[in-house]
């Protein structure tokens, strides 16, 4: 099997794959971290978003061989151990932007590369365009967008190395 190396939420990892297995069953299976899930197996859901180098992916759609020498953020990079929440998550967590929180950790992931993408001032109809590729099937997106919207004024007052999960 070959060998993988990569950057994972700040720490140098390798792991022998098949040359088959994608990078969220790598994240989950190899590494434990959990935080990112699998939903629809299809890339249709966004359960399984994770930036790799800095930009939101479906972590379902890459092979783990192909994140090799990436840097790759995932949920659990945002608020490290203990560390406070990161302004996204903290206006989830306020908003109630969740439900059963199976969507979340994709949610914030990619509610973050749309605050780096698009800047701090969104309207709720370009929020809500940019989560087209995200699916939760417990909310009606009000408190998302919600959550969204004050997530990115709030990630505005970051030095700007900390605006992205790393």
């Amino acid at each position: 099997m070959p060998a993988v190396a990569m950057t994972v939420n700040g720490k140098s990892v390798t792991g022998d794959v098949d040359a088959r297995t994608l990078l969220v069953q790598f994240l989950r299976e190899n590494l434990r971290l959990t935080g990112t899930h699998v939903g629809c197996d299809t890339s249709q859901c966004g359960a399984c978003v994770v930036h790799i180098d800095g930009k939101a992916v479906k972590s379902c759609t890459v092979l783990a061989l192909q994140a090799a020498g990436a840097q790759v953020a995932t949920i659990e990079g945002l608020a490290p151990n203990g560390a406070p929440l990161h302004p996204m998550q903290a206006a989830f967590r306020e908003n109630h932007g969740l439900q059963c929180g199976y969507c979340t950790p994709g949610m914030i992931m990619s509610a973050i590369d749309i605050v780096n993408r698009l800047g701090h001032d969104l309207e709720d109809k370009t929020i809500r365009e940019e989560l087209e590729g995200n699916i939760c099937r417990c909310t009606g997106y009000h408190n998302i967008v919600k959550a969204i919207a004050a997530g990115a004024k709030a990630m505005q007052g970051q030095p700007a190395g900390q605006q992205a999960a790393e």
